[in-house]
C-alpha cells in the first residue's frame, strides 16, 4: 500500500463519517465534489470551535514535545474526548512560559521540564483569557531537522526506574509496547504547521489506542509522502496548498512492529 489520492480521499471520508455523521448524511462523500464541500465546511467551522485544547510552548524540542503530547492525550477520556473529537481535536499553540502562568491558569498537563503545558480540551470560552494574553507560537519558524529521531513514549511510573522498565516491557496493564514509524511531509512546512499536523495525528492515535505507554516512534521526514509504503495505522490528511482540489498526506503513522 502506498499513499495515493484514492487512499487520501477514502481516509478523509472515513474521518468525516466517523466524527461528523450528520455532515456525512448531507453530502455524498464518495464524490470529489461532495468530499470537497464537506472538507470546506469542516475548515470553516474550525475557525470557531466549540471545544479545543491550548498548548503553551516556552521552547520546542521534538522528542520531548512528542512524549508530552502523548502524555497529555492519555489524560483525555470519556465525554471530554468525544467532544474534542467532534471538533476534530482542535488545538491552539501559544508562545509563553508555563511557569509564569500557573498562578493564573490551571493547566491540565505540564511537561516535566516546564517547556510546555496543555489546557483542556474544554469549551472554547474557558481558554479565552489565555488566548487573549499570549500570541500564537511563531508561525515563520522552520521545523528543525528531525531525520531518524527515535522517541520512547512515557511508560507508567517512568520517574521510578524499575517501574518504568516493567511498564516498557508490557508488565503494566497487559499491553505490550510496539515500535512504529512516524512519517512527516516537510515541503513548505513551518514549525507551527508541523505542530498542528503532528498534534492531530498523535492525539487521535492515543485516543484510538494505537499509541500507548512504552511505545517507540521513529520520525521519518520526507518532502512529500506520496509513494511512501504502508500499511498505515493513521493518516493526517488535508488539502494541498498548491492544488486545492487535491489532498495531501501531512503525516502518517506506520503499522506496529514488536520491540
Amino acid at each position: 500500500m502506498t499513499i495515493s489520492q484514492q487512499l487520501l480521499r477514502a481516509e478523509n471520508a472515513r474521518r468525516i463519517r466517523e466524527v461528523r455523521p450528520e455532515l456525512a448524511a448531507r453530502v455524498d462523500l464518495m464524490t470529489d465534489e461532495g468530499l470537497l464541500a464537506a472538507s470546506r465546511e469542516v475548515t470553516a467551522e474550525s475557525a470557531e470551535p466549540k471545544v479545543l485544547a491550548v498548548c503553551v510552548l516556552r521552547e520546542f524540542e521534538l522528542s520531548a514535545w512528542i512524549r508530552e503530547t502523548c502524555a497529555f492525550a492519555r489524560r483525555v477520556t470519556g465525554e471530554e474526548a468525544a467532544a474534542w473529537r467532534h471538533d476534530f481535536t482542535r488545538t491552539v499553540f501559544l508562545a509563553g512560559n508555563p511557569d509564569n502562568l500557573r498562578e493564573r491558569f490551571r493547566f491540565d498537563h505540564v511537561a516535566g521540564d516546564g517547556s510546555a503545558a496543555w489546557l483542556g480540551p474544554a469549551p472554547a470560552e474557558q481558554s479565552t483569557a489565555l488566548r487573549r494574553l499570549l500570541k500564537l507560537f511563531p508561525v515563520g519558524a522552520v521545523l528543525p531537522a528531525v531525520s531518524g529521531t527515535t522517541v520512547r513514549l512515557p511508560a507508567d511510573g517512568d520517574a521510578h526506574g524499575a517501574a518504568a522498565d516493567m511498564a516498557a516491557h508490557g508488565a503494566a496493564g497487559g499491553r505490550v509496547p510496539t515500535a512504529r514509524e512516524l512519517h512527516l511531509a516537510t515541503a513548505g512546512l513551518t514549525l507551527a504547521q508541523g505542530l498542528v499536523h503532528l498534534h492531530h495525528l498523535l492525539a487521535e492515535a492515543v485516543l484510538d489506542g494505537l499509541l500507548g505507554p512504552g511505545d517507540r516512534l521513529t520520525v521519518r521526514p520526507a518532502p512529500h509522502l506520496v509513494g511512501v509504503a504502508g500499511p498505515f495505522a493513521a493518516l493526517r490528511v488535508g488539502p494541498s496548498h498548491r492544488r486545492p482540489h487535491e489532498l495531501r498526506a501531512h503525516a502518517a503513522l506506520g503499522a506496529a512492529r514488536p520491540l
